[in-house]
């Protein structure tokens, strides 16, 4: 018997007695997409030779990082998100977060605004400042950023169906502050395609919603040229039960549709491209998630590169936010999340994310407290100070199971993008309800997995505490609808309703025809003309959108 043969038996023999020891341990070990882990990879293993074709950092096909220095250089932005009742009171946890050593600011916005709905709206009762911070007007823009120079800070707003509407005011209060829009920088989502796939805050069909989006690619590249006009999400798409896999898959079948859409409005491929960025989440499998992220980069460059010919590397480079699962996270024993986020957050250091926002231990029960949010956002800090992980660029490059996870990964996610191609690309794969069918089969089978005791859950079907006692909780109170109508009520009075009628008279001309929103937008925005009117305007012209029933 060969030494090679003795080792292989003698390691079986170990793993043999190990699952004998630990019956409730399952036996088929394999990742979220289903892709089977290898027991062990051994020195005399058979498998291509990484360090021909991986490169370096900052090369393309960019595997390994879009920098060439990345944590060495600079830590990736903290970015913390955040954003509950009123902008007065989100103003003040924003101020409190920079304190704390956050370096970028992200807004979350309630489902109202969202939504396209002003506060005193029928369809926004019960919802005002409940899931976000409320924004009906510029007056309330004002007072979210007031105190925060807009050219000193980069701001993320998670916001799509009505993004080119908070996009007009953000620009309208850096102005108010004396910053030109060519001087602030920062990311609006923008990607309603998953909104029909897989979270649901859509207003406009989604041919409308696309021509939006090109509109505003095309105002940015000429006067907001710092700011990353979209951020393809497959976070949502995640959450809402999806593989890995399928995450990368939608996410960039997804941003294949947007450049297409924009070529096709007149743009060149390199005057937008640079700009774009994307939004993925981390799950607690590391080592998949981490080969996630290397894959993700890779194929995105390939795409760019074969499909579209772009020219300019930053074109080729898939920039990324990360946000640790908030689907993982477990009213149960809420601590056990600390751990959750902290492995999440490590597996997007190690995959080499542009930012980062920890979810808090409390957000499977409410918004988070203040205390919580330190907790996460020094979970960040830890890992960049302390761990030493930052310290080398793409640090698992060239071992055998994560570059195996990398190259599956890969290969399953154009799998099915050659599939959603055949179908006519994302927007028409959406039509037909492919990957809604997709994704809610995918969690089923995760939900399924759970309940049957395949899949441990730490708290939840496995070492759980009877008569749990319940974490202090921040609660948003009524008064907050009530202040937020008030204000809307005192804008409204003070405002030239003339200027008003006649900025709305001149949108839905533009939206009949063929000119660029954005302009008209800024215009009505500044007027004081609310985000409700505005989006009722759009809706009168475009319509609504409804949602395909998957059967």
């Amino acid at each position: 018997m060969s030494i090679s043969d003795k080792k292989q038996q003698w390691a079986e023999g170990i793993v043999a007695k190990n699952i004998a020891k630990t019956p409730e341990r399952k036996k088929e070990f394999g990742t979220t997409s289903n892709i089977e882990m290898e027991r062990c990879f051994s020195p005399d293993f058979e498998y291509p030779a990484y360090e021909e074709r991986l490169g370096f950092p900052g090369q393309y096909p960019y595997t390994r990082g879009v920098q060439p220095t990345m944590y060495r250089g600079r830590f990736w932005t903290m970015r913390q998100y955040a954003g509950f009742g009123t902008a007065k009171e989100s103003n003040e946890r924003y101020k409190y977060l920079l304190q704390a050593g956050q370096t970028g600011l992200s807004v979350a916005f309630d489902l109202p605004t969202q939504m396209g709905y002003d506060s005193d709206h029928g369809m926004s009762a019960g919802e005002v400042g409940k899931v976000g911070v409320a924004i009906d007007s510029l007056a309330d823009m004002e007072v979210l950023f007031d105190g925060i120079p807009l050219d000193q800070v980069s701001t993320s707003m998670t916001i799509n169906s009505t993004a080119a509407i908070l996009l007009a005011m953000y620009i309208a209060v850096a102005e108010k502050q004396g910053v030109s829009a060519d001087k602030i920088s920062g990311t609006i989502q923008n990607d309603i395609l998953k909104e029909y796939m897989a979270r649901g805050t859509y207003i406009y069909p989604p041919q409308e919603s696309m021509r939006i989006i090109t509109d505003i690619f095309a105002y940015c590249k000429d006067h907001v040229p710092k700011w990353n006009t979209i951020s393809i999400s497959g976070y949502h798409i995640r959450e809402a039960g999806s593989s890995a896999v399928q995450e990368v898959a939608f996410t960039l079948a997804d941003g294949i549709a947007y450049v297409d859409a924009a070529i096709k409005a007149g743009l060149d491929v390199d005057e937008f491209a640079p700009r774009l960025a994307f939004f993925f989440n981390a799950h607690n499998n590391l080592l998949e998630e981490v080969a996630k992220f290397r894959a993700a980069r890779r194929m995105w460059a390939k795409i760019m590169k074969e499909r579209f010919k772009a020219k300019d590397p930053r074109s080729l480079m898939l920039r990324f936010h990360t946000q640790t699962a908030g689907c993982t996270l477990t009213a149960q024993q809420p601590d056990n999340n600390i751990m959750r986020v902290t492995i999440q957050a490590l597996a997007a250091v190690l995959g080499g994310t542009q930012s980062l926002h920890t979810n808090s231990r409390d957000e499977a029960l409410a918004l988070p407290t203040e205390d919580s949010v330190r907790i996460a956002l020094r979970t960040q800090q830890v890992i960049a100070y302390e761990s030493g992980v930052a310290d080398s660029v793409d640090p698992l490059a060239g071992s055998f199971l994560v570059e195996s996870l990398t190259d599956q990964i890969e290969k399953g996610a154009f799998e099915y993008i050659e599939k959603i191609d055949r179908l006519g690309g994302a927007v028409e794969a959406i039509s037909r309800g492919f990957q809604q069918k997709e994704i809610q089969d995918s969690a089923y089978a995760y939900q399924k997995s759970i309940e049957g005791n395949d899949l441990i859950i730490v708290g939840v079907n496995r070492f759980t505490i009877e008569n749990e006692p319940q974490p202090e909780l921040l609660r948003i109170k009524e008064e907050v609808e009530i202040a937020q109508k008030k204000g809307l009520a005192e804008t409204k009075a003070k405002r030239d309703n003339n200027a008003v009628n006649e900025a709305l008279k001149a949108l839905g001309s533009a939206a009949r025809g063929t000119d660029n929103l954005m302009p008209h937008i800024l215009a009505a925005v500044k007027t004081y003309a609310t985000l409700g009117e505005i989006a009722d305007v759009l809706r009168d012209v475009f319509g609504t959108h409804k949602e395909t029933v998957v059967l």
